[in-house]
């Protein structure tokens, strides 16, 4: 779970609660100075937390800037300017830049990205520049440049990728291979192909050889669907780089996401072996339905294992699900040694029993693994979490709730239960119970950011209820506020409060951070409703190929009637 903002901060906050009550407003920002002078900085901090707990980012940022300039606090004034730009307040961001200027005349990195965000989000492109450069010269300040022109995806996109081509062009990036690296992402999620060619030739040239500069390359042309010229990028790089067990991960990764399952394979095979790449290489021949590739492997690991440790015994028990050898498998996980391995084990061979049909076996153990006292408390809760997905596989409403039911009267208030719980109500259309779950988990964590987003989320997609979800959002924003999922879920209630133009903008930035069928079943709607039908198709299109019975894209497709 996320640390909240300033927890001392807010202790103290709480503890002013406790002795004083109710918080009186602070003084708006836009009165005078000698009157906001007399705020109480402790009772407007106060009062910027509790907005700040409501979703009230605009009402947080004024009193956190009231508080700022009543105790002379610099801290507060940053905190005030974030809030703000999360707030898309860009005016009275500014205004909170200039106190925490007043306030701490010294440079500091962080302010110099929030200023060039906000100049970028203003269109001042002189500014933007200045504090960009600013950036670029320090150590290791390219990440936070980085950070400032992906804060401005979306509201301001050409003056972004004008940014990005002068940064570029004007050579402003360090010798740094990772710098090249990730502000050449950026062009390519930024859909620049002019550009990315112009950084791709900039990497060649400065890092001759360089097995990632030929991964990131293959990356950017199969994203454009030059899928044969990607694979003969990655086929150019010498086998001796396979050695490195990261570059091998990442050159099996790519040849898969190519389609060529057997070539990530072999890759993988070609250099020194552990759990992890004998896992990762089982997977990929079980997608292939190489069941004799996938037979030799288990061989392998049999003939090099005369006495397996647990984890060793754990893979051989799956590699053994896979081949169907479902007797093999319950007899690998039987041999586990260790009180952890051995729940894990006995979890895997519930599943075993299920696939197997013998599925009153598996509830039973199930239930047997649940209240078994010799287990810790975590490993009798997943007993309970896997009766419920068995159950949902088996199409048992009644049967699954159960599970549900039982697990939180033996673990009252588990986190986990109740999120899966409230979960299973959304997919049964039962909003109301999902809520009450979701509510529960907020009044025990007020911070769960993953329950502050999926409640917000619930509520602008299942019910008319925008602006409470978009204060819930709003909460998760400021936790967390480079999430794609929670970028996305604040373009989705942005347009169903009847924004899509600057949902399309929040969109089109989670797009850019993460490839996701959701995100992309999202912007093609909001596309479709601004009449860019055939742009909608082709995020429809994408999303098809992350995941066809994606629920968000059969909802777009069924209300867009793409």
């Amino acid at each position: 779970m996320p640390i909240p903002f300033c927890s001392g901060l807010r202790l103290s906050i709480l503890l002013l609660a406790l002795a004083c009550g109710a918080p009186a407003r602070a003084v708006p920002i836009s009165e005078p100075g000698a009157q906001a002078a007399r705020v109480d900085p402790l009772e407007a901090s106060m009062a910027g937390e509790f907005a700040l707990q409501s979703g009230l980012l605009a009402e947080a940022a004024r009193d956190y800037l009231a508080a700022a300039r009543a105790a002379a606090d610099p801290v507060l004034a940053e905190r005030a300017t974030r809030i703000a730009l999360l707030a898309d307040r860009d005016a009275l961001a500014a205004e909170a830049l200039a106190a925490w200027r007043q306030l701490q005349p010294q440079d500091s990195q962080t302010r110099h990205m929030l200023a060039a965000t906000l100049a970028l989000r203003a269109g001042k492109k002189s500014t933007a520049r200045r504090e960009l450069r600013q950036l670029l010269t320090a150590p290791d300040g390219w990440q936070a440049a980085l950070a400032a022109l992906t804060g401005a995806i979306g509201q301001r996109q050409p003056l972004v990728v004008a940014m990005l081509e002068e940064i570029v062009a004007r050579g402003e990036l360090p010798a740094q291979l990772q710098a090249w690296l990730a502000f050449g992402g950026l062009a390519q999620r930024l859909e620049q192909p002019k550009l990315v060619d112009r950084i791709i030739a900039q990497l060649v040239a400065r890092f001759p050889n360089e097995p990632q500069v030929a991964l990131l390359r293959a990356q950017w042309l199969r994203e454009a669907g030059a899928v044969e010229q990607a694979h003969a990028v990655l086929d150019a790089v010498p086998a001796l780089a396979w050695q490195s067990t990261a570059l091998r991960s990442s050159l099996a990764s790519e040849y898969e996401a190519l389609g060529d399952a057997a070539r990530a394979a072999q890759v993988l095979a070609s250099g020194p072996q552990d759990d992890s790449t004998y896992a990762r290489r089982a997977d990929l021949l079980d997608a292939l339905g190489d069941k004799e590739a996938l037979a030799a492997l288990y061989a392998e690991l049999k003939s090099g294992a005369t006495q397996p440790n647990p984890m060793r015994r754990l893979l051989l028990g799956q590699v053994a699900e896979l081949l169907q050898r479902y007797d093999e498998a319950l007899a690998w996980y039987a041999s586990v040694p260790g009180s952890r391995a051995q729940a894990l084990a006995r979890l895997r061979a519930v599943g075993v029993r299920h696939a197997m049909g013998q599925k009153a076996q598996a509830y039973a153990e199930a239930r047997a693994l649940q209240s078994d006292a010799s287990l810790d408390d975590t490993a009798r809760r997943d007993g309970y979490l896997l009766e419920a997905e068995l159950r949902q596989k088996d199409g048992d409403v009644a049967a699954e709730r159960d599970a549900y039911a039982r697990g939180l009267a033996a673990f009252p208030d588990n986190l986990e239960l109740l999120y899966a719980r409230a979960l299973m109500w959304e997919r049964q259309d039962q909003i109301d119970r999902a809520e009450a779950d979701l509510r529960r988990i907020l009044v025990i964590a007020p911070d769960n950011v993953a329950a502050l987003n999926a409640l917000g989320y619930t509520l602008a997609d299942r019910t008319n209820r925008y602006r409470e979800a978009l204060e819930l959002i709003d909460r998760a924003r400021v936790a967390d506020p480079g999430n794609a999922a929670i970028i996305d879920s604040y373009g989705w209630v942005l347009f169903k409060l009847g924004k899509p133009r600057e949902a399309l903008e929040q969109l089109r930035r989670a797009y850019a951070l993460q490839k996701d069928p959701d995100i992309a079943s999202h912007l093609g709607q909001v596309l479709w409703v601004l009449g860019r039908r055939d742009e909608a198709r082709r995020y429809f299109d994408e999303a098809r190929k992350l995941d066809p019975n994606n629920r968000a894209l059969q909802r777009a497709l069924r209300e867009t009637g793409a």
